[in-house]
Parts: structure tokens; C-alpha cells; sequence
């Protein structure tokens, strides 16, 4: 372990001629000679002091697919003693050497729209957007009123971050203003009779899209968002292309009847 100085400071420990010396440099590469083969053990880099009496030496590795990475072994010696020994071999990352990316796990790679058919989320506990739901009173007749007769029995409800998060995102997304055939749109949802305001604190600003020409038929809406199926928009009625000539009748197999006789 590196040493402690009277003022505090941490001192580097001293190089050891031992673990420095070509001797110790042999005995690596016989190490690394049970790991791999030897003509993958590149030049020597240097040594790194670990503590007293323990460094590290590494050398170039010459593995293809394996550009900036070392070899590392690491050797020990007791005090007072010229033995060396091997502590341990691996196979290090150098500054230049290509890492595969980080690991992440499979609940924080997925997003939304990944989920399939069949897929099941993890449960998050502490999820921020989640508050508890009713907690039980202990009055067999409250607890039963807020329950089953009101619906309150899920164990967590939307907390105020989680409203104002989801409506953050139906804002900026394809059910707000923005989206395509909103900006194009002659008027909003507004004025739309299609449209049925959601309840609580959502009634202020979205609605759910009922008209089946739309594009958000059954999906939330802004009321400044917009499409062509507007229940009170029209569009000119365009003249018929096709000439407007005079019937032709054909004489020849007209047969002329007196209605007198």
C-alpha cells in the first residue's frame, strides 16, 4: 500500500528493483505463456507500483481484434526476500484499446413502442410517476365504499409528476399542436363535436378523438391540435368533368303508336 506522509500526503511507493528487473520481465512472459501464446505477448510498457514490494507490469498484446490493450501481470515480493512471485495475469483495456458499450440493462433499454404482444414490464417500485393509491382505513364499511363501489383499489395512482409528465409529452408529440395534420388543419378539436373533454384536471386541455376518419380516432387530443375530419369544416363541391351534352336518340328503332286507335 502506498505510504502516508507526517503531513498527511499520500507517498507513492518506491519503485523495486526486483519487479523492475529483466528477471521479473521472464517470469511475467512465462505467466502470460499458461494464459496464451506467446506470440501474442508484445513488447514490454513498464511497470506500475501497486505498493511495497507489489507492481505491474504490462506488455503490448498482439491478439487480432484486440488494438490498445495490454497484458498485464502483477508480482510480489515479501521483505527482505529477492523471490518474486506472480499474484495474478489479465487482459486490460489500454486508453486507445475499443470497449463494447456499456452494459445496460434489459428495463432501461427498452422504450417506448418496444413493447410486443406477450412482453411484460418489470415493476418499479419507487417509480416517481406512481403515488399510493387508497390506503385502507380498517372500516370494514369505509374500505368497502372506497373499494369496490368507488374503484379506488388499485395500490397506486398517477402522481401529480406523472400527469404532468405524460401531458408534457401528448403536447410536444403526434396528439398536440405540432403534429403534421394539426399545422395543416383549417380548425382545432376544439370546435369539433368528435371530440369527448377527459375528466379531472385533464378536461382543461384534452379530450379523446370518437370520429373514425381520423387519424387519432380513439387516441387523446389537444384541443388546439387539429385533422381533416373536422365535424364542422367543408370543402367546395367541384364541378362534374364530364360535358354536359344533349341526349341522342336513335329514330330508326322508334316505333310510333297512335294512342287515338
Amino acid at each position: 500500500m502506498s505510504a502516508v506522509t507526517s503531513a498527511g500526503r499520500i507517498r507513492a511507493p518506491k519503485t523495486d528493483s526486483y519487479l523492475a528487473s529483466e528477471a521479473a520481465q521472464d517470469l511475467a512472459r512465462q505467466a502470460l505463456a499458461d494464459l496464451t501464446n506467446p506470440a501474442d505477448v508484445g513488447e514490454y510498457l513498464g511497470l506500475r507500483m501497486e505498493g511495497e514490494r507489489v507492481g505491474t507490469l504490462r506488455f503490448a498484446c498482439r491478439l487480432p481484434g484486440y488494438v490498445g490493450w495490454n497484458w498485464a501481470v502483477t508480482l510480489a515480493r515479501v521483505p527482505r526476500a529477492r523471490h518474486v512471485t506472480v499474484s495474478e495475469t489479465e487482459l486490460l483495456p489500454g486508453e486507445d484499446s475499443l470497449l463494447a458499450p456499456a452494459f445496460v440493462p434489459w428495463a432501461d433499454r427498452l422504450q417506448p413502442g418496444d413493447l410486443r404482444p406477450g412482453d411484460v414490464l418489470p415493476r418499479v417500485l419507487d417509480d416517481p410517476r406512481l403515488e399510493p393509491g387508497y390506503t385502507e382505513t380498517g372500516e370494514d364499511e369505509a374500505d368497502r365504499l372506497a373499494i369496490w363501489e368507488l374503484g379506488l383499489g388499485r395500490p397506486r395512482v398517477l402522481s401529480p409528476e406523472g400527469r404532468s409528465e405524460a401531458a408534457a409529452r401528448w403536447y410536444a408529440g403526434i396528439h398536440g399542436p405540432t403534429a403534421p395534420e394539426a399545422v395543416k388543419a383549417v380548425a382545432h378539436c376544439s370546435t369539433c363535436g368528435f371530440v369527448t373533454p377527459m375528466a379531472g384536471s385533464w378536461r382543461a386541455v384534452f379530450g379523446v378523438c370518437t370520429n373514425q376518419w381520423s387519424p387519432r380516432d380513439g387516441s387523446v387530443v389537444s384541443y388546439d391540435h387539429g385533422c381533416g375530419a373536422h365535424s364542422e369544416t367543408d370543402t367546395a363541391r367541384a364541378a362534374t368533368q364530364w360535358p354536359a351534352n344533349r341526349p341522342m336518340v336513335d329514330d330508326s328503332s322508334v316505333v310510333t303508336v297512335s294512342l287515338d286507335e
